[in-house]
């Protein structure tokens, strides 16, 4: 009965499997550092925030309100994983149409089904490990990755049909709005979008009314973040701009860059495009290329940034938007008997998804240095900060603070509502929510094994004296995964100079 189901039906049942194991790990691990922190954007609630739009903590809040559940509040990147997945197939569809309604004579008889396009393309998104990342823990590429294919979809609408209605500019900027809501680099999208209607020579757009519409919209849904920004000094802007721009640049650094991007998203998704464009490119080439560009343009501009320091999960809504092609490109290799390369790269891929969901679950392997194991960061914060919480309430501390901004979000989210201080030169958003360490205060001061400091003491930054409490050790299946010490920390020095 298996092997007669049709293939979209396959694209639901894969989706639903990976969703399924989402929603697992979602309830057996606690917060990552960036899960953490947009958590605390739901906690305090603004028109925006110093280091990105507020829409990923805005989309939180009526169930950061109701629980402190890190599965429950899971489910929110889960379902927009899904949501994305369902576009990808969607997005295929729509590109087989317009290839198959413009090439007439040439690829009518020789292009694969659409829905088994559509099925390849949602298996080399299941298939991709660090997607799986995105759609357990919710970050702004989240929520970018599924508004990104629904621009696209948008665009492919606007290439096949003879005008736009009303309705279509209307949703367009509500699409729009809502990405520059997600995330600064939103503008990489829009940016594809334009080039879309610029391949388009014969349609009029810039003149239309509904395009205006679409602009008005679009600016009325960000007016938040750029009021927040105004009232701010644009501090976030100024930051989005250095952290992009990252340190010295080095050709290693690209060439570390591109080499991750393909261990992260799969070489199945590059066989599949290459596939696509030595077999499917053919006329209207300028109109693909345009379309190819919602994942060119994010794509080339990170690699670029990558020799001074880029993120692997930047280029994950551009890897969404490669998919539609990949899976066209993977049907014709299937078509052409390239069967044993795809079951190879896709078995192997999914095997490799596998194992790192076993390895996130053990706490990873049993190393005799702390540091070096990259799941330790997941385990522990939970208990370390209902015991930080009763030594401060002990003590009368005046809150608890850490020496790195990535310790934070944790300690916040794990012992609220005391306030957490961040005792390290770098503005942050800490100090708009809990402000700067008063003089004289006295804090619980905690300090994790993972990224250890010496506690601050003498100088002009630091306290008059810290004294050792206790210590809390996190271990799992039999091994230490790691260790938070706490320090009761007295009368903090001169904290005008913390900037």
């Amino acid at each position: 009965m298996m092997r007669h189901q049709s293939p979209s039906s396959w694209a639901a049942i894969s989706i639903c499997i990976a969703a399924v194991v989402h929603f697992a790990l979602g309830f057996s691990i606690e917060f990552s550092v960036d899960e953490a922190h947009y958590a605390l954007y739901a906690k305090h609630l603004a028109w925006s925030y110093f280091d990105h739009p507020p829409l990923v903590g805005w989309i939180q809040w009526p169930l950061v309100t109701l629980t402190s559940s890190e599965g429950i509040i899971r489910l929110i990147p889960e379902l927009l994983w899904v949501l994305s997945a369902f576009l990808v197939y969607q997005v295929t569809l729509e590109i087989h149409r317009f290839i198959q309604g413009r090439n007439a004579g040439y690829l009518t008889t020789t292009l694969p089904s659409a829905n088994l396009c559509g099925l390849m393309a949602v298996l080399g998104i299941i298939a991709a490990p660090l997607p799986h990342v995105l759609a357990i823990g919710l970050l702004p590429d989240t929520l970018l990755a599924p508004l990104s294919l629904g621009l696209m979809l948008m665009a492919l609408r606007w290439t096949r049909k003879d005008h736009f209605s009303i309705t279509d500019w209307i949703v367009t900027g509500l699409l729009l709005g809502l990405a520059g809501l997600s995330k600064y680099t939103a503008a990489f999208t829009a940016f594809a979008l334009l080039f879309v209607f610029l391949a388009s020579p014969k349609k009029a757009w810039i003149t239309k009314a509904g395009f205006w519409i679409a602009v008005v919209i679009a600016l009325i849904l960000i007016t938040p973040v750029l009021y927040w920004n105004w009232v701010n000094d644009w501090i976030s802007f100024k930051y989005q701009i250095a952290h992009g721009s990252g340190g010295t640049w080095a050709w290693r650094r690209v060439a570390a860059f591109v080499g991750i991007q393909i261990a992260c998203f799969g070489p199945l998704l590059l066989l599949g495009s290459y596939t696509f464009l030595r077999n499917c490119l053919h006329s209207h080439k300028f109109v693909l290329i345009a379309l190819l560009s919602f994942f060119a343009i994010p794509f080339m501009i990170f690699t670029a940034l990558s020799g001074g320091g880029s993120l692997p999960h930047w280029t994950t809504p551009a890897w969404f938007c490669l998919a539609p092609f990949a899976g066209i490109g993977l049907a014709k290799a299937w078509a052409l008997q390239q069967r044993m390369a795809i079951r190879i790269l896709l078995v192997g891929q999914i095997l490799i998804c596998l194992l790192g969901f076993g390895y996130v679950l053990t706490g990873g392997v049993n190393t005799a240095a702390i540091k070096s194991n990259p799941i330790a960061d997941l385990y522990g914060w939970k208990l370390a900060g209902q015991k930080a919480a009763q030594l401060a309430e002990a003590t009368k501390a005046n809150g608890i603070a850490v020496q790195n901004w990535t310790l934070a979000s944790r300690a916040a989210w794990y012992t609220q509502p005391l306030p957490v201080f961040v005792l390290d030169q770098r503005q942050d958003q800490f100090d708009f929510w809990f402000g700067q360490l008063p003089a004289g205060a006295s804090v619980l001061l905690i300090n994790w094994s993972g990224m250890a400091f010496k506690p601050p003491i003498g100088g002009n930054l630091a306290f008059e004296a810290c004294e050792p409490l206790d210590s809390l050790e996190i271990i799992r299946f039999g091994q230490v995964l790691s260790k938070f010490d706490y320090s009761l920390c007295r009368n903090w020095q001169d904290a005008g100079m913390a900037r």
